[in-house]
């Protein structure tokens, strides 16, 4: 692993009607939109829908490297996130994350540890820890 700070650039770029699109670094174009609850078209990834989903995507991962780290085998792993979205004293912001994580083992493993390195992911993700985090903005506009 490299040394902290890491940083994340992403891009999203559109024009008045039709798709965003999302961009990194090294990484295919994701087109997005608004959600069918915001009056988006079905079938695209929405904000509402990373967030959630880099939930679930960082749960597994924090799951792998713990059970790496106790040398824990196992063999599948889902992860189920429903994200809550409401509107609480005039802000629409997610308000929980209801995370449900079904893991297969072979048999003869301990059930008891099993839980213990679930409940530990959960406690780990990166994600989830930064929910919270501080946010910064900066603006700019461009005349054409």
């Amino acid at each position: 692993m490299s040394e902290f700070p890491h940083e994340y650039l992403v891009s999203a770029s559109a024009a008045p009607e039709g798709d965003v699109i999302v961009s990194g670094s090294g990484l295919p174009d994701i087109p997005s939109g608004p959600p069918p609850q915001f009056g988006g078209k079905p079938g695209l990834w929405s904000p509402e829908d990373f967030i959630t989903a880099a939930v679930a995507d960082c749960f597994i991962l924090s799951f792998r490297a713990v059970a790496r780290g106790s040398r824990f085998e196992w063999s599948n792993l889902e992860c189920h996130v429903k994200g809550i979205l409401e509107r609480v004293e005039g802000v629409t912001r997610f308000t929980r994350f209801e995370t449900r994580a079904v893991l297969t083992v072979p048999e003869g493993s301990d059930p008891d540890k099993a839980i213990r390195l679930l409940e530990k992911s959960d406690k780990v993700c990166l994600v989830t820890n930064s929910l919270t985090s501080e946010s910064l903005f900066e603006a700019e506009v461009l005349f054409v």
